[in-house]
């Protein structure tokens, strides 16, 4: 069973990720507060991070950086983090922000479950 935590606060993109990854073998944790993601993290256990570029006042590259802190620092165990971009050309941002894998916004459940699918299985 793979556990996933969405850190977005758009109702589209929380939506999308819910019905591309609606299975009975994942569990998806909704996070709409960046600043509350690093706090989830150390509470609960996640395979993956899957974090808006545009998220609240804090920003998507932001949240990444302050979740790799927290793997890095060892107060959470270790995770895959995939950031959602809103064009091509910020690819650069989330290889910057230090997250695994990226996906330009819309994207097809194809494409985020291939992102994922080492812990899906």
């Amino acid at each position: 069973m793979a556990s996933i935590l969405l850190v977005a606060d758009d109702d589209w993109v929380r939506n999308d990720v819910q019905a591309s990854l609606s299975d009975p073998n994942i569990t998806l944790t909704v996070e709409s507060d960046p600043r509350a993601a690093a706090g989830l993290v150390r509470e609960q256990s996640f395979d993956w991070a899957i974090v808006d570029l545009q998220i609240g006042s804090m920003g998507g590259m932001a949240v990444v950086r302050m979740l790799r802190t927290a793997i890095l620092a060892a107060e959470t165990g270790d995770m895959g983090i995939v950031l959602l971009l809103d064009r091509e050309a910020d690819r650069f941002l989330a290889a910057r922000a230090g997250a695994d894998a990226s996906i330009v916004k819309p994207f097809t459940a194809q494409q985020l479950r291939s992102r994922l699918a080492a812990s899906i299985g």
